[in-house]
């Protein structure tokens, strides 16, 4: 068995967080609140344009959302609300609706990992910067039916 067999293309395949697009961060934020008896996480706003440095298929973008995070045992929920600027969040709500729009992995390496996906067909849909790391979605809908979200943390 080779590495990539033994670690797959990301090393790992512990899946870390599910995203959701949602319409009303607040609603939804309480019905999640509620089915599983938690208390109602603050939704906020991604990094400003400045700080995010967000890339939508390439070109810089002024794309933020408001996020609610949900802790679930090993697993994170985020509620994704988007803002109107095109990106992988708008255009899954206008395309798709609300809903799953990834699962997300924490890796490192992420510009190897994006590269290495890329050349085999997984191309990078959007990337950006939060406060400790960086993330990047890549377009793995054909084959796997859902986008792919890789998060690299800073290493402290």
């Amino acid at each position: 068995m080779n590495e990539e067999q033994a670690n797959g293309m990301l090393g790992t395949n512990v899946v870390t967080q599910i995203g959701l697009i949602v319409r009303d961060i607040e609603r939804t934020s309480e019905a999640y609140a509620a089915f599983f008896g938690l208390p109602k996480p603050e939704a906020f706003w991604t990094d400003a344009p400045e700080v995010a440095r967000t890339e939508f298929e390439g070109r810089p973008s002024a794309a933020r959302a408001k996020l609610a995070f949900f802790r679930l045992g090993n697993l994170q929920l985020e509620l994704i609300e988007p803002d109107e600027t095109p990106s992988t969040w708008r255009n899954h709500l206008n395309e798709r609706g609300e809903g799953v729009h990834h699962i997300a992995f924490v890796i490192d390496g992420m510009q190897e990992k994006t590269e290495a996906l890329a050349s085999r067909g997984f191309p990078l849909q959007q990337k950006g910067e939060y406060t400790g790391g960086r993330y990047a979605y890549i377009d793995t809908t054909e084959a796997l039916k859902v986008l792919v979200e890789l998060l690299e943390n800073d290493k402290k």
